[in-house]
């Protein structure tokens, strides 16, 4: 300690020979910590200490790297090819460097907005809004394209990335890719075509913005999703669309309409049919009867006919002959008319009453 601060103590303390006693030492005199007696002694080590505290906390020799994040040493202005891992990594000031990149999934959308991102907000949301992708159709129409890519930097390429690159490597290998590849594809179509064929344009940009990206010397992003949002059409192309869409309705209502009339006319002309066959099932039918009818009393007669044998004949007319001679005894002026052959039925008649006729037949 000082001279002057161990006479200072002496003085101010009680039986230090300054005029006070000390009662607790018998006489004694006062004497301070060990201490501040060798202060002086300690002084430079402890100037020393708090040199190196405030250097540290000025300085910084250390950074903190999160999950998602990769670091890149730089030493004297050389990248280490080493990615470091996320935890706490010392480096030395003034000589070296960190840089903590964003290796977790980021995004750019394409839009018609005019809001864009800085940089700053990009390193914190992982969210880039640019303009939306214009380009020519197959008839050199103006189109414009609402898209989003989302992508990510790869931890083990990420050195040789940001030193090829550097921090603005997205805006260098994502959107030239992007843009390039929108404008070949939607090239190839009329702009009348685009939103009939949208999923075969959406699956053709992300086929060839995955194989550019992929052959990019050392892989350095992996492509994680393309979306197409939204095509944007002229206006007189959209008037275009929309009157063929209500053509197309139109003619789909009335193709419908004649389907349906057609089915009716193709029950109408069942049921007419189905009909006209019932009729005829029955007009057959009652036919078929008569037919019948008829085949049966032919039969019968055929049958009979073969019965009526001459000697029958003649037995039948004698057994008429005998009636009418029994007709003859109470009328005697009855006219009997035989028929030729002596085939039966004979016919008589009363001569005194001429509304009065009578035939016998058997």
């Amino acid at each position: 300690m000082p001279a002057d601060l161990n006479d200072y103590f002496k003085k101010k303390l009680p039986g230090s020979g300054g005029g006070g006693s000390n009662k607790n030492s018998g006489g004694s005199s006062f004497e301070p910590p060990e201490f501040f007696q060798n202060f002086g002694k300690k002084a430079g080590l402890l100037y020393i200490l708090i040199f190196i505290v405030a250097l540290i906390v000025i300085a910084k020799p250390f950074t903190v790297i999160n999950s998602g994040e990769v670091g890149i040493k730089v030493t004297a202005g050389k990248y280490e090819p080493q990615p470091l891992t996320p935890g706490l990594h010392f480096y030395i000031p003034l000589i070296q460097n960190i840089i903590v990149v964003d290796t977790k999934v980021r995004s750019i959308n394409y839009t018609t907005t005019n809001e864009r991102h800085s940089m700053v907000n990009i390193q914190k949301s992982g969210v880039l809004t640019a303009p939306a992708i214009t380009t020519l159709d197959k008839r050199g129409l103006i189109i414009s394209i609402d898209a989003t890519v989302q992508y990510r930097l790869r931890d083990s390429s990420a050195p040789q990335t940001i030193a090829t690159y550097g921090l603005a490597w997205e805006e260098k290998i994502i959107n030239p890719i992007v843009r390039d590849v929108v404008r070949n594809v939607i090239g190839q179509y009329k702009a009348e075509e685009l939103p009939i064929k949208r999923n075969e344009i959406a699956k053709l940009l992300e086929i060839q913005i995955r194989e550019k990206i992929e052959s990019k010397p050392g892989n350095p992003v992996e492509l994680t999703t393309v979306n197409l949002r939204e095509i944007i059409l002229p206006e007189k192309i959209k008037e275009q669309i929309e009157r063929v869409q209500i053509a197309k309705q139109e003619a789909d209502r009335v193709k419908l309409e004649v389907e349906r009339a057609k089915q009716e006319a193709e029950k109408k002309a069942a049921l007419a049919k189905g009909e006209a066959e019932a009729k005829k099932i029955i007009a057959q039918g009652k036919a078929d009867a008569i037919k019948i009818e008829a085949d049966a009393s032919a039969y019968a007669n055929k049958e009979i006919s073969k019965s009526l044998t001459k000697q029958l004949l003649e037995l039948r007319q004698i057994e008429v002959q005998g009636k009418f001679n029994e007709a003859l005894k109470t009328n005697s002026d009855a006219k009997i008319f035989l028929t030729p052959g002596g085939s039966v039925p004979n016919i008589w008649i009363d001569a005194k009453d001429k509304a009065k006729t009578s035939s016998i037949s058997q």
